[in-house]
């Protein structure tokens, strides 16, 4: 699969997206406010346009030929963001640099007044191997659809400070929850931040561009397993927690800095 998509990583976004973009975190009324992403193995080829940052993952795999290269997680970061961002004016967030190159699980903790917001004030990652299966075993991966050309989910912006905050909050809940590998907490963490993201941007779920009813579609996994929430806006995946299996969905495997030699198969 390398010798066909790269070496580059794939990344995940979970709760809490959306607080990297300045524009958010500006407004947080007790900053930082966090988010969690997952860097995985690229042994699957991710769907354009679906809240995966293939985009970025594109832009990595030309600068950089298919492989990361071995220097401090943080510079390639920069350079990345730079290289995507240049001459943009709705700039990518840096968590979907982040993503791509620490491994493990992170939460980003975001704060206006650190970096201008751009950057993370503070990474922390897990990279405990029995951690990450557990994740492995409980993220259930659905694809939905690519969002559709033309579509934008910055039309309307409802920024309030107290929504804004509680969506910083599930980053912070979802990253403890993974620890703790509390499956109903994790679901909760998701579960929530697609309130958030509703409130301060309702085009994240609904616009006259998308043709399925993303809510409706949602609000069925959320009533029969522990939680769930779209990949990115206007659709992509969606993640659904269960220790069960999800019919159609499939699972990933998160990319560790001392993974085990011995993988258990699936």
């Amino acid at each position: 699969m390398a010798r066909v998509i790269g070496r580059i990583p794939n990344r995940l976004a979970l709760a809490g997206g959306w607080i990297d973009q300045p524009f958010v975190s500006r407004h947080h009324p007790n900053p930082p406010g966090s988010m969690v992403v997952v860097s995985l193995e690229p042994n699957f080829r991710v769907m354009d346009r679906a809240g995966c940052a293939s985009g970025t993952r594109a832009v990595a795999t030309k600068l950089w030929h298919g492989r990361l290269p071995k220097r401090p997680p943080v510079d390639l970061v920069r350079e990345l963001y730079r290289a995507e961002n240049q001459g943009k004016s709705e700039p990518s967030g840096s968590q979907d640099m982040i993503g791509l190159v620490y491994p493990g699980i992170s939460r980003l903790d975001y704060d206006f007044n650190a970096n201008g917001g751009i950057f993370p004030s503070h990474i922390e990652s897990l990279n405990n191997p029995g951690i990450a299966r557990w994740l492995e075993k409980v993220l259930n991966v659905l694809p939905i659809e690519s969002r559709p050309e033309g579509y934008n989910p910055l039309g309307n912006k409802q920024l309030s400070p107290k929504w804004i905050a509680r969506l910083g909050q599930t980053g912070k809940d979802c990253f403890d929850a993974i620890r703790r590998q509390d499956l109903d907490a994790l679901g909760a963490s998701l579960n929530t931040c697609m309130v958030c993201w509703e409130k301060i941007l309702p085009h994240t779920i609904r616009h006259p561009a998308i043709r399925l009813d993303l809510k409706a579609l949602l609000r069925v996994y959320q009533q029969n397993y522990s939680g769930a929430m779209y990949s990115g806006c206007g659709g992509g995946y969606l993640f659904v927690i269960s220790s069960c299996t999800v019919p159609g969905a499939f699972r990933v495997n998160v990319r560790i800095e001392n993974p085990l030699k011995d993988r258990p198969s699936k």
